[in-house]
């Protein structure tokens, strides 16, 4: 079979085994909204203490390549009349994805713009890029010290993967860093404890938890920052700030099982971040609705690539109204965090347990191949604009405890797995997280039509101060904890480093601080929540209540904005790219 090419490979034969899949309806409205100015780029980091050899790591990317043939894929060119898109199996890379972006203070910083501003085409097999970074000095890639038995002392390497989220999701990206690892250190590939999905045997509200109240609300906005409308609205990209925390505490009464998961406790602490930044902007509140995706593939080297994640929307409102105030006071109520998380663990397990397509019937219903691909493009951009007010509030996905070793051998293994998510107005807002080692790596990324790069640090503290907030939430049936802010999840001042814990166990990534863990925050273990009985002591808590938008720290350094300017050390713990 010939088919006419792009210029990536124009004129070329299919490959043996080659074929053609339609877009699945996830692919087809990404394809539909591409936007120049924000590119839908999943970018995703793996941090190493060692240094690789790039024959061997070029050689180890290709076979991952060949292990998951569904990556390599190109979309099949053609007119706005066809009725459908379609992927192309080429069998074989159209070129080389992998890029040695060089050494020094700013190869790394150059690669992030990079993977926030160019987005891998969709004509060349694989829609994905690796670019290596190479640390020399410890001026690029700042690790913990060296231990006995490992690479150290001042030489490290990032690889930072990024691909077009049309193709596909960054759990897709990092199984196949995980086939990378196994094949450069030749070890063989271990098996991956599948995810835990609680059973719930009455129907599961579909679509978004929540009160009907709230659904039936438009959800609030981020507040844009106090840049005039018009600079604003020719900002093009994205900026993104990482952060590296340890995993919040979960505590629960004695010989239970926490009431909530991290996955539970990054949500309310990005409904508190939203409401205390516009309460600080003089914005009234409402309610927050919150995009999550839900991964339920497995996760081992039979794991389906592509976009397989389904989009839910939890409802972060309080139960109560009264806990408005609480909530967004100059420091959160302790057991009015305690009873939003509550309520949030209650309603991520329904939507968990819920079963359906991956953005609901409304995309199922656009992407029906009745009339041609620009018809239905122009039919489906439309209701995107005509949906902007109804659009969640922020996107925050969770990929958990990394399952993977990502052992490369003699380059060490990953002692820092960072990924971030398209921020694409009218969100404009994303939060990604994933633990390894026993800390949790977030990223904020938004979009500089809505923040500019200082906004978003400021942001990016005010979400410290809420992860902070959650980890101090009572367990049920116990006396509030002290309001105080945790040392460790405090914004970071500009005096030292971000702290880092040392390299994953033998047997996988290490366990998170203390007695609770989390295996995976996606994967909505059951955890014996109670559901909301009321606290004794709302009355007084709410009489005690401090008005919202109160102030708030500002020691999340501010980053340079001037282009080109040198960063850091600790660029990659505390600026903007």
């Amino acid at each position: 079979m010939t088919v006419p090419r792009t210029d990536a490979g124009r004129g070329k034969p299919a490959p043996p085994g080659g074929g053609l899949i339609p877009f699945p309806a996830v692919d087809e409205v990404s394809r539909h909204c591409l936007s120049a100015d924000e590119p839908e780029s999943v970018h995703l980091e793996v941090h190493l203490p060692g240094r690789l050899d790039p024959a061997r790591l070029r050689d180890a990317f290709g076979q991952a390549l060949l292990a998951h043939p569904r990556v390599l894929v190109r979309e099949v060119p053609g007119r706005g009349h066809r009725r459908s898109y379609a992927w192309e199996l080429t069998g074989e890379p159209d070129g080389d994805p992998v890029d040695f972006a060089g050494r020094g203070p700013g190869a790394l910083a150059r690669a992030r713009a990079r993977a926030l501003a160019d987005c891998p085409p969709l004509t060349v097999s694989p829609p994905m890029r690796l670019d290596v970074v190479e640390a020399v000095g410890g001026t690029a890639v700042p690790e913990p010290p060296a231990e006995a038995g490992r690479a150290g002392g001042g030489t490290g390497t990032v690889l930072l993967l990024t691909a077009h989220h049309t193709a596909l999701d960054a759990p897709s990206a990092l199984r196949v860093l995980a086939t990378t690892a196994e094949r450069y250190s030749g070890t063989p590939a271990r098996p991956i404890p599948g995810r835990i999905r609680p059973d719930r045997p009455d129907p599961a509200p579909g679509g978004s938890g929540g009160t009907g109240r709230a659904l039936r609300t438009r959800p609030v906005r981020v507040a844009p920052d106090a840049r005039p409308a018009p600079v604003r609205a020719r900002a093009a990209g994205n900026g993104m700030l990482q952060a590296d925390l340890p995993v919040p505490r979960r505590a629960a009464p004695a010989g239970s099982v926490p009431p909530w998961t991290v996955n539970d406790q990054l949500l309310a602490a990005a409904a508190l971040t939203v409401g205390r930044w516009n309460a600080s902007r003089g914005r009234p509140p409402g309610p927050v609705r919150i995009t999550m995706p839900v991964d339920d593939r497995p996760r081992g080297t039979e794991m389906p690539m592509g976009n397989g994640t389904r989009l839910v929307e939890v409802a972060m409102t309080a139960e109560d109204p009264r806990d408005t105030d609480l909530l967004l006071g100059e420091r959160p109520d302790p057991a009015a965090v305690a009873r939003l998380l509550r309520t949030t663990a209650r309603r991520t397990r329904d939507l968990k347990a819920t079963r359906g397509s991956p953005w609901g019937a409304g995309a199922g219903l656009l992407t029906v191949p009745l009339l041609p691909v620009g018809i239905r493009g122009v039919l489906t951009r439309g209701a995107r604009r005509a949906a902007a007010p109804w659009t969640s509030t922020v996107l925050v996905t969770n990929l958990g405890r990394v399952p993977y070793g990502l052992d490369f051998g003699d380059g060490g293994r990953a002692t820092a797995v960072w990924f971030s998510a398209p921020a694409r107005m009218p969100r404009g807002l994303s939060v990604a997280a994933a633990s390894t080692g026993g800390r949790l790596h977030v990223t904020l990324r938004w979009s500089r039509a809505l923040l500019g790069d200082a906004a978003g640090a400021d942001l990016a503290g005010l979400f410290r101060e809420a992860l902070s907030a959650v980890s101090l939430a009572p367990p049920p049936h116990s006396a509030p904890a002290a309001p105080a802010l945790s040392p460790d999840l405090a914004p970071a001042r500009s005096d030292g480093p971000a702290r880092s814990d040392g390299p994953a166990r033998p047997d996988g990534p290490a366990r998170p601080d203390g007695p609770q863990t989390e295996p995976d925050a996606t994967a909505g273990a059951v955890d014996g929540a109670v559901d909301g009985e009321a606290d004794a002591r709302a009355p007084a808590a709410r009489d005690r209540a401090r008005s919202p938008g109160g102030p708030h720290p500002r020691d999340t350094p501010r980053p340079d904005t001037a282009p080109g300017a040198a960063h850091p050390t600790r660029d990659h713990r505390e600026r903007p790219s």
